[in-house]
């Protein structure tokens, strides 16, 4: 009788955490996620693939991701300019009306740090999102963490790779949480060191 019991109420338990799952991605609005920093390699394709094959509600924007076009738009639509500081003058206050605009507009800012160039767009990004009460998502080799502590300490979740941010948006969105990434060696917290409150 009492195994009978337990059974019900394990069955139950995984029926209520089913149904609030289901609940979670009924209710699930469209996100609006913003994608800032390197523009060197294929971060966001990987985030944009991820995305579409888990079927998340997501749209993705980020700045213009042509290092040509960014430098040279003020001048190409309003006319050269004779200095170099005023070429960049009138090309990044153009930019900036995309970035500000869409950041703005963004559930979730990510920002991705690579090792090889220094991103001062994608910190002034982080900055700008954190002084608007974005959540934010940082996203950079564990070789440069030190010298991102500032910005990591203003960010809700630090990743190291794309797939992480994809999964951290799945988990956020519809509840829904992939592998442990330890592996074998992943232990529960319950097991690990108690049920949390014990003295309430």
């Amino acid at each position: 009788m009492l195994g009978r019991i337990r059974s019900s109420i394990v069955i139950q338990k995984h029926a209520l955490a089913g149904t609030t799952r289901a609940l979670s991605a009924a209710v699930s609005k469209k996100w609006n996620i913003y994608l800032s920093g390197e523009i060197h390699s294929d971060w966001r394709e990987k985030i944009a693939k991820g995305v579409e094959e888990k079927s998340l509600p997501v749209t993705l924007t980020s700045p213009n991701t042509s290092h040509e076009d960014s430098d040279d738009c003020g001048a190409i639509i309003l006319g050269m300019e004779e200095k170099r500081t005023n070429w960049d003058k009138i090309g990044a206050n153009m930019n900036q009306i995309r970035t500000k605009t869409l950041i703005n507009e963004a559930d979730v800012v990510v920002v991705r740090f690579g090792e090889k160039y220094r991103q001062w767009n994608a910190a002034f990004d982080a900055g700008y999102a954190a002084a608007m009460g974005k959540s934010i998502i940082t996203l950079h080799p564990p070789a440069i963490s030190h010298m991102l502590k500032e910005v990591n300490a203003n960010a809700s979740v630090v990743c190291e790779d794309p797939s992480q941010v994809v999964d951290t948006l799945a988990y956020i969105i519809n509840g829904d949480l992939p592998p442990p990434r330890d592996g074998d060696e992943y232990v529960p917290i319950a097991d690990r060191l108690g049920k949390g409150n014990p003295n309430p």
